[in-house]
């Protein structure tokens, strides 16, 4: 069983993946198999999460799902740009909602290869 660790705000986020603020004993070798980011988070937006993951060496290579409500095209086509592997419109029904996410945590831990190193 993996364990899931939910960020409420793209802030804490930030601070879980660099072991920064509340995480600072986080262990840093201990990185995420994959990050599902909302786009829509409060204090720093997915996007900007996203711009972080990617510049920095450490979470660059880390799997992210983009999982929104947003049906808005651009949206789509920024995650892409700033390196989302992946882009899902969230269902509204919330069983369908967490059906989907264990669908894709299935995907992206088990069955994604990833590179070694």
């Amino acid at each position: 069983m993996n364990e899931v660790i939910v960020a409420r705000d793209g802030s804490e986020a930030i601070d879980f993946l660099f072991c920064a603020g509340g995480y600072a004993e986080r262990d840093p070798t201990q990185m995420p198999a994959v990050v599902m980011l909302d786009l829509k988070l409060p204090k720093l937006s997915g996007f900007d999460v996203l711009k972080h993951m990617r510049a920095d060496p450490r979470t660059k290579a880390i799997p992210v799902v983009v999982l929104t409500s947003s049906s808005e095209d651009e949206d789509m086509l920024r995650s892409y740009e700033l390196g989302a592997n992946s882009y899902v419109r969230k269902p509204v029904e919330f069983s369908a909602f967490a059906n989907a996410v264990g669908q894709l945590g299935i995907y992206w831990v088990l069955l994604n290869q990833k590179p070694l190193g």
